[in-house]
């Protein structure tokens, strides 16, 4: 029986979406780079995306295989669409050929995967299978968002998305200014680009005036926006997030 591969996860660029990719170089290291270029069994939250970043990839350094005959298997759609980080999605089968001898990689469409992002229920499947899991180098935004709000950096909490509605969602913001402010503990979230603008106002009609907000926009993009300030002088400028851009929203004393 040959030795198990290995399971990588590889972050990517975090311009998916956007007109204009930012060049790999900047944003991923060499190494990363050419770990990803010498895989050629993958597990992708969507295959057509990861072809076109291993496309770019292969633009720096020359992938192990052509495109055309990479093995590209896709996360279930209920898996990326609804998440898979509370368990109940068996993923052993997609890490077969791992216990064949082949390194896999694990990509999602912008940054960690597993983080924010599908893939837990890979990462888990892979321990349970006795499979080296190994974690690449690469931009991770509810990170760089942390470190650059100032709020704190020792205690913090990422509760992914709030509810959509106006009522439901008024009532968890409280609920999450409240533990900021009791504990000190940062929570992170994020929303969909296009209700960007609704989740901010939100923010702003029911965060109290002296709660810190921090925003961070664009994260390793050229038109990158982060800032962070009391509700109440966000209240007297103009600005928010845009309407197009991945954004990460942060509260805290």
């Amino acid at each position: 029986m040959p030795a198990p591969g290995a399971l990588y996860l590889v972050p990517a660029p975090l311009d998916f979406g956007c007109t204009t990719p930012v060049p790999l170089q900047q944003v991923m290291p060499g190494g990363t780079i050419e770990v990803a270029a010498r895989i050629t069994h993958w597990i992708a939250e969507n295959a057509r995306t990861a072809r076109a970043y291993l496309k770019r990839v292969g633009e720096i350094v020359p992938l192990a295989q052509p495109l055309q005959a990479m093995a590209v298997v896709e996360l279930p759609r209920e898996v990326h669409k609804k998440g898979d980080h509370a368990g109940g999605f068996d993923a052993r089968p997609l890490l077969a050929p791992a216990l064949e001898g082949h390194d896999i990689g694990l990509v999602s469409e912008a940054g960690m995967p597993a983080v924010a992002d599908p893939g837990s229920s890979v990462v888990r499947a892979a321990h349970q299978l006795g499979i080296r899991v190994v974690p690449l180098v690469g931009p991770v935004s509810l990170l760089l968002a942390l470190a650059a709000s100032g709020l704190n950096g020792q205690s913090f909490a990422f509760v992914g998305y709030l509810p959509q509605q106006p009522g439901p969602r008024s009532q968890r913001i409280r609920e999450l200014e409240s533990l900021a402010l009791r504990t000190g503990q940062t929570q992170l979230f994020i929303e969909t680009p296009y209700r960007n603008a609704a989740l901010w106002q939100a923010l702003l009609q029911t965060l109290r005036g002296d709660t810190r907000l921090g925003l961070a926009s664009g994260l390793t993009l050229p038109g990158e926006h982060v800032a962070s300030r009391p509700v109440a002088q966000w209240k007297r400028e103009a600005g928010g997030p845009p309407s197009d851009t991945p954004a990460v929203f942060l509260i805290g004393p």
